[in-house]
């Protein structure tokens, strides 16, 4: 009786392989491939530029905001309201800053805007500010930080646009007529040339307003709701009266810019394909001082739009 030859690992050795190929590695490559990559070798490429539209220099503040292209560039008013509010207060806070279109699926906290600081390093990693710490970033930053109000009134007042004023924004531009015209230019189309997935933002818009109204209401009323809103514009218009700012402050602060953010686009005739639905917009127009007071931040703070 034989016995087997074993190798030090305990791996039998086939007795007909040559003795020489044993010590080969398995990482060894086989010599018909090897004789390929003598013909090609492999090559280490130089790493990939940045795309054209990505920040050639992060000296400047950039925030991250709804808007077309065009109106990036330009530094016009953005057609959120949202996005329009810190907008216009970053300016009244005299940050340098520009904006670049975007979208709520670019955003870290899942919706706009955002705001990314200056770097004069560019592989430094800087941490994107959401809009609920863009106040307190704007105070620590602004060579004149604005102080708000002391007024006592000033949180009702806040409710009034928070509550009221947007539920019957969210109703007027998703919800009423103006959903063709306003929402689906500006929100559903520029997002895809894809019919189904259009409607797909669409219906997902449509149920996101319902939704948020639904929390306030069993059934949403569209004359309530509007006939709320005007309430809320007649009690904006009468504190603000004949003072140049709100609750008579030196110059703007907050709660000018969280007004101007549905006046302005209220009043702005180009805003998507036009108002088919004015029910809100008239009740704004008639209030002459916040037209006054809207007019008077475009023209101080966005003077390339007037």
């Amino acid at each position: 009786m034989t016995s087997e030859n074993t190798n030090s690992d305990d791996t039998p050795q086939n007795p007909r392989r040559p003795q020489a190929q044993l010590s080969r590695s398995i990482f060894a490559v086989p010599a018909p491939i090897k004789q390929l990559f003598d013909k090609f070798p492999l090559l280490t490429y130089p790493t990939n530029e940045l795309p054209q539209r990505a920040p050639r220099n992060r000296n400047a503040h950039v925030l991250y905001v709804f808007a077309t292209q065009g109106e990036a560039l330009e530094g016009a008013p953005s057609y959120n309201p949202a996005c329009l509010k810190w907008q216009a207060y970053l300016k009244f806070s005299n940050i340098d800053f520009r904006i670049a279109c975007s979208n709520n699926h670019a955003s870290p906290s899942g919706s706009l805007p955002f705001l990314l600081p200056s770097s004069p390093e560019s592989s430094k990693q800087i941490q994107p500010v959401p809009s609920g710490k863009l106040q307190r970033w704007s105070m620590n930053n602004s060579p004149s930080a604005i102080e708000e109000p002391g007024d006592l009134r000033y949180e009702a007042y806040l409710s009034l646009l928070d509550h009221r004023i947007r539920r019957a924004w969210l109703y007027s531009i998703y919800l009423s007529h103006n959903s063709t015209s306003i929402a689906e230019p500006l929100y559903i189309l520029p997002a895809s040339s894809n019919p189904f997935v259009r409607l797909a933002i669409a219906h997902e818009l449509h149920r996101a307003a319902e939704k948020e109204l639904l929390k306030f209401s069993a059934v949403i009323n569209a004359e309530v709701l509007y006939a709320q809103a005007e309430e809320a514009f007649a009690a904006l218009g009468a504190v603000l009266g004949e003072d140049r700012w709100f609750f008579g402050a030196s110059k703007p602060c907050l709660f000018d810019a969280s007004v101007f953010a549905y006046t302005h686009l209220l009043m702005d005739d180009n805003l998507g394909n036009g108002w088919v639905d004015t029910r809100l917009r008239d009740a704004m127009l008639s209030r002459q001082n916040l037209v006054d007071h809207r007019n008077q931040i475009l023209s101080t703070y966005f003077p390339r739009t007037t």
